[in-house]
């Protein structure tokens, strides 16, 4: 074992080997030949390239050299197409801060019984008047970049539970293409964590459409991820323990308290309430807004086609069951 693998259980170093072909032995060498390939993109500026930064895009791309220089590419490149998102990229960020507080991310204490990291999203917790959809989208990239710290977060990876109830109709018109592809994006396509199960539960009608027009868009293995139980929690129990879930969810434990993460990574400065106002803080994001480009979804000219509104049951979400099970 390298000095690299030194923050990881025994259990998890041999889930490492048997799943991610991390071998001790040529770690180091794996490491130096994602690094060589830095300066076949010199359009692009590296600015972290040391073993540990490097490990965590490996792990991401189970030690497939090409695949993880991909996405260490594509993690500045998203930086760099995007700047505004990154000024003041930090928790005590005005707009940051007031979506942490409101639990945009939450994290549970317990990890799952695979080791994974829970975080969970009330949805209906978005207050439109103090933050936007891009702070929430930042709120959650600040997060993992603190959680993905963790080695053994890096192997086991991450569960992302999303609570949809009473989440508005007019909420969700705000989730247009283009706010959806900076997300997926960044989330996706362009950072080194392992998310092992994305769930929606008590998702209305409209969200399960927009889910039907983002589907395309994602990656396969995305997709078979992806489960929608509607409000049958008994099949996000056979997926997740009650005995780990807030009472929210159906758990065992308390209702969750929303600024247990808030707290963790703003410290003292929790309960430091400056005026703040939407007005006063604004988020030039340029390519949120504009047209879509063909590589992403320009085909979707608005967030759901009438059509396909008119086409779903209302009540079908209290049926609904996970689409596809874990691979």
């Amino acid at each position: 074992m390298t000095h690299l693998q030194a923050g990881l259980s025994p259990e998890t170093l041999e889930k490492a080997r048997l799943e991610l072909n991390e071998n001790p032995d040529t770690l180091h060498q794996d490491i130096q030949e994602v690094r060589d390939m830095v300066i076949t993109r010199p359009d692009i500026g590296f600015l972290r390239t040391d073993d540990a930064f490097i490990l965590r895009f490996l792990r991401a791309r189970k030690f497939h050299h090409f695949e993880a220089f991909r996405l260490l590419a594509q993690y500045f490149e998203y930086r760099q197409q995007n700047l505004d998102m990154f000024k003041s990229f930090k928790a005590t960020d005005p707009g940051i801060k007031q979506a942490l507080k409101d639990g945009f991310p939450g994290g549970l204490a317990n990890l799952d019984h695979y080791g994974r990291k829970i975080l969970v999203l009330f949805a209906a917790n978005w207050d439109q008047s103090r933050y936007t959809l891009v702070d929430i989208l930042r709120a959650i990239l600040l997060s993992l970049e603190a959680m993905i710290e963790d080695p053994e977060l890096q192997v086991n990876g991450f569960v992302l539970i999303i609570d949809w109830s009473n989440f508005t109709f007019k909420q969700a018109s705000k989730l247009t293409p283009s706010m959806l592809r900076l997300a997926i994006e960044g989330l996706q396509d362009s950072f080194p964590a392992r998310f092992g199960g994305i769930h929606f539960v008590n998702q209305p009608w409209y969200i399960h459409a927009l889910y039907t027009v983002i589907r395309p868009f994602l990656k396969e293995k995305t997709r078979k991820r992806i489960f929608l139980h509607g409000n049958n929690l008994n099949s996000l129990h056979q997926l997740i323990h009650p005995e780990i879930l807030p009472s929210e969810f159906g758990g065992m434990l308390p209702p969750y308290d929303m600024g247990t993460w808030a707290r963790t990574l703003l410290d003292h400065e929790y309960d430091d309430d400056s005026e703040y106002n939407v007005d006063s803080y604004s988020m030039p994001v340029k390519d949120v807004e504009k047209e879509l480009s063909p590589k992403s979804m320009k085909r979707s000219q608005s967030v759901v086609d009438p059509t396909i509104l008119k086409r779903m049951d209302k009540n079908e979400e209290e049926n609904m069951q996970p689409l596809l099970s874990l691979d």
